[in-house]
């Protein structure tokens, strides 16, 4: 992952370049984010669209969790990799009620979308049930956790900078000058 994001780095014109290492952490963050934003939509639709099919709260209870287990194991070993101040266990129970808070956050819409508008069949058609459920789990739900997530983890979970060993860490592109010495 390293290796990918240092060459992306090296083919960014410099004013970008200097952005995203300026901001690296949060790009990590969402980098993390958009990685279990597939995971979480991978077993949202199959099991909403299988055997969860008259659950769909439970489906979306049941792939956040699996996400956030992703999340908490890519956050710790790269978005905050310097980070943390705190030990294992306790960094871990704050990440996961953390997580926990994040997981009504983000099942809230949905049930919100489908038991107090009854934008469900037969009361809506099929279409618009599915382009009801995806706004408001996968996009409202989303992006209200993800704000609120990424400010607990830096002050909560992860409330230490440089409290770990260097890591993995995207390095500047090396600049022309210092290719031709």
């Amino acid at each position: 992952m390293l290796r990918i994001a240092n060459a992306v780095l090296a083919r960014l014109p410099e004013p970008l370049r200097a952005l995203a290492l300026k901001h690296r952490e949060p790009l990590k963050f969402a980098v993390v984010g958009g990685t279990t934003f597939l995971v979480d939509n991978a077993l949202f639709y199959g099991l909403k669209l299988t055997v969860l099919e008259p659950k769909p709260v439970t489906a979306k209870i049941i792939a956040v969790l699996v996400a956030t287990i992703v999340s908490y194991v890519l956050n710790r070993e790269w978005s905050f990799r310097t980070r943390g101040g705190r030990e294992r266990r306790h960094e871990a129970a704050l990440f996961f009620l953390v997580s926990g808070v994040g997981l009504v956050l983000s099942s809230a819409p949905l049930w919100i979308s489908r038991y107090v508008f009854h934008m469900e069949t037969p009361d809506v058609s099929l279409m618009t049930q599915e382009i009801a459920d995806f706004m408001s789990a996968q996009v409202i739900g989303t992006l209200i956790t993800m704000v609120y997530r990424f400010w607990a983890m830096r002050k909560w979970v992860f409330p230490v900078e440089q409290a770990r060993p260097g890591g993995l860490r995207l390095a500047p592109a090396p600049d022309s000058k210092d290719k031709a010495a």
